[in-house]
């Protein structure tokens, strides 16, 4: 068997929130995004869930967010992202999420986020996760600031344009990798890989999951990282052999078990 990968979805599939509505508050306070800007951020992402795989609601939503952004400096972001990463992001990372992270790279495969929120928001939480490898949306730059131009929009059909290229790269057999999402605009990935699971699925989504038989992941755990480290015991080793399925059933097992022991004995 050559390499493999697993390509995690982000939001509403390993955090349990939207990473690009997750930062508008301290963009709010730094003055990036005005109080309008904030419900109609609110407003497009929401529209983009409800309808995400139609092509005319991603394209305005691309262009909106490019238009927004537009002259904002980089490096203020990056570093905005960076002291904010801990209050907004860490907490609301699914616990069974992260197991099943680490249960394939246990197993020896590449785990890769994807996500059409911007790279440079994408990345630090890859980081958080011990996720090095992102395929996000990337904005043009322009002496370090937004030109208002996407280069590369990572959404839809346009995300496995982004991991066929990286399994191309990598030599990954797409029929021997994995995926995970929430959203029917996520179907194009989904069908790509030879396993693909939904997580927390929209309706239709969990439709076309029952239809093809494929695997329904519940996350409902999220769980700081100094917490769930503290916490959770090691994942057996064992449990990679037997598949992801069992393995993410032993150890959500084993996490409910040791908390309900130290509830009981505090």
């Amino acid at each position: 068997m050559g390499p493999s990968a697993a390509f995690f979805d982000l939001d509403k599939t390993v955090i349990a929130k939207s990473s690009a509505l997750a930062f508008g508050r301290p963009f709010y306070r730094d003055g990036l995004i005005s109080r309008r800007d904030v419900v109609k951020s609110a407003y497009a992402q929401l529209m983009f869930r409800l309808g995400g795989t139609d092509e005319q609601t991603m394209a305005r939503t691309r262009d909106y967010l490019a238009a927004l952004c537009k002259g904002w400096k980089v490096e203020q972001v990056q570093q905005i992202v960076a002291e904010t990463l801990e209050e907004l992001i860490n907490p609301y990372v699914y616990a069974e999420a992260a197991i099943l992270i680490g249960e394939h790279q246990a197993a020896g495969r590449d785990v890769v986020l994807v996500s059409a929120s911007g790279d440079e928001m994408v990345r630090p939480i890859g980081a958080l996760l011990g996720v090095t490898d992102v395929i996000a949306t990337r904005m043009g730059i322009v002496d370090g600031r937004y030109s208002g131009e996407v280069e590369f929009y990572a959404a839809g059909p346009s995300k496995v344009d982004g991991v066929r290229e990286l399994a191309d790269e990598r030599g990954y057999d797409l029929a021997e990798c994995y995926a995970y999402s929430d959203s029917s605009s996520d179907l194009p990935l989904l069908e790509a890989v030879g396993h693909p699971s939904v997580v927390n699925p929209d309706r239709t989504l969990r439709k076309v999951a029952l239809e093809r038989s494929w695997p329904v992941l519940e996350f409902r755990h999220p769980v700081p990282l100094g917490r769930r480290l503290r916490d959770r015991p090691a994942v057996p080793i064992t449990a990679a052999a037997l598949g992801v399925g069992v393995g993410v059933a032993i150890g959500i097992a084993l996490y409910g078990r040791h908390r309900r022991t130290r509830a009981a004995l505090a």
